[in-house]
């Protein structure tokens, strides 16, 4: 089974088996090989229940297609995008649905240089002949299949983003939501024996029975919320399924919006590289291009969207990416996204500092004042933004590189659509909370008139 619509703006992703099954990941296997003809590639696998059975289907599809492939097992999402960079090959799948629930099943596809295939780049040519394979019987598969450890290189590649002798006691609280950070983070932890971690929900477990692997839903972060509270945590990690994204919850139990975490991350970064460029998405808080400008460095604005970010990071050689949405961006790791690097330069953060996290927020909290993101189902997309444009528009700056976004002298907001559904998305900042959940209120009104 492959259906049209697992394709999407960054990746592949379905229910399994009435959208995706292993007939479907091996017509992507083949297509994918076919398509952009790697000779050697990496794949991985999160821990899904139907992940075994994709991730075989996909191997036979694209090593009957002629290609060499380095079977990495069981590991996270950046994981792949290591072995890729590293070891110079050709591309790379990661076999993931990410934080969708547990009926999904799908893919993260990547070409030399961990360079992400998306429907800019390529996926809708896969798609396309994928969706033209008519094979149901798999034969002699023509080229090798064998096994990688990528496990040793990968830690010590993740490690050499901090000083490990620098992190000082500090008691974290980690939840790694059943999926893949369960099997990353043990064998990083053993090098940082100061962290007393309270390890929470590290089995990997497809079946996802504590709660589904997504902490921007706040009902998933409730119990890391509690959890901080109730050990007396300097910090809270949530990781989601794949592990190639981490939140950050403050040692008051309070969750950190990503846009600060950007903020924080850079000014760190900046610290050990002065002047470099940081990229960030236009959803984000003036924080960030305020705090890069003022540790010396170069924000750079950008549109949303990994595959955006990473061609950006390699045209300017910037140093670090970050979106609101929970994605880091590291140069020195193929410019690909992890969650484990944030996580280590937190670490390292807090020991610098010998601060608490709630005590370094509290000047970003009574400074900057941010909606979150704010969805809203509209019938007409391009309607709702040519009205906000009218409505909107003569109180700033207007630019359109990613939806609508005004830029005004004490607010500034961004409207755009979603990817896969007929949704506005509102991010709104302003210089003090009165004027942000007025300019809110009069932007959500136009958006759901």
């Amino acid at each position: 089974m492959l259906d049209p619509s697992v394709f999407k703006a960054y990746d592949v992703r379905g229910v399994y088996p009435t959208e995706l099954d292993e007939e479907g990941a091996y017509a992507i296997g083949r297509a994918y090989v076919e398509h952009f003809e790697p000779r050697r590639i990496a794949v991985g696998r999160d821990m899904r229940l139907s992940a075994p059975g994709i991730t075989r289907a996909l191997i036979d599809g694209c090593t009957e297609a002629g290609c060499e492939v380095l079977d990495i097992g069981l590991v996270g999402t950046e994981m792949v995008y290591f072995a890729v960079g590293e070891l110079g090959l050709d591309g790379g799948v990661a076999v993931t649905a990410s934080h969708n629930p547990k009926e999904y099943t799908g893919m993260k596809i990547v070409r030399r240089g961990a360079l992400p295939v998306g429907g800019e780049s390529g996926l809708q040519d896969v798609r396309d002949r994928a969706l033209a394979v008519e094979r149901v019987s798999r034969g002699q598969a023509s080229g090798p299949v064998r096994e990688y450890d990528v496990w040793p290189g990968y830690v010590e590649r993740v490690l050499s983003f901090i000083d490990p002798s620098a992190v000082k006691p500090l008691r974290v609280v980690i939840d790694a939501a059943n999926g893949m950070a369960g099997a990353m983070l043990p064998p990083v932890l053993e090098r940082l024996p100061a962290v007393d971690a309270v390890r929470c929900y590290f089995e990997p477990d497809g079946s996802f029975p504590n709660h589904e692997p997504n902490p921007l839903l706040p009902e998933n972060r409730e119990f890391i919320v509690r959890k901080v509270t109730e050990e007396g945590a300097d910090l809270g990690v949530a990781f989601d399924g794949d592990a190639d994204r981490c939140f950050f919850v403050d040692d008051t139990g309070e969750f950190v919006p990503g846009d600060f975490v950007t903020a924080l991350l850079a000014e760190s970064i900046l610290a050990k590289e002065p002047g470099a460029k940081i990229i960030y998405d236009l959803r984000a808080s003036w924080a960030v291009p305020e705090t890069v400008e003022r540790a010396g460095g170069i924000p750079l604005v950008n549109r949303v969207g990994h595959a955006f970010i990473k061609h950006r990071m390699r045209a300017e050689d910037a140093t670090f990416g970050g979106e609101v949405s929970g994605h880091y961006y590291f140069r020195d790791f193929s410019q690909a996204d992890s969650g484990v690097v944030p996580f280590l330069l937190m670490l390292e953060l807090l020991s610098m500092r010998d601060a608490r996290l709630s005590e370094i927020l509290d000047d970003y909290r009574s400074r900057y004042f941010i909606t979150g993101e704010l969805n809203t189902p509209v019938p007409d997309v391009a309607l709702k933004l040519q009205e906000l444009k009218e409505r909107f528009g003569r109180e700033g700056t207007v630019s359109h590189l990613d939806g609508i976004s005004v830029d005004a002298p004490d607010w500034h907001m961004n409207v755009r659509p979603s990817n896969t559904e007929p949704l506005l998305r509102l991010n709104l900042e302003a210089r003090s909370r009165e004027l942000m959940e007025r300019k809110r209120e009069e932007v959500l009104a136009v958006i759901r008139a």
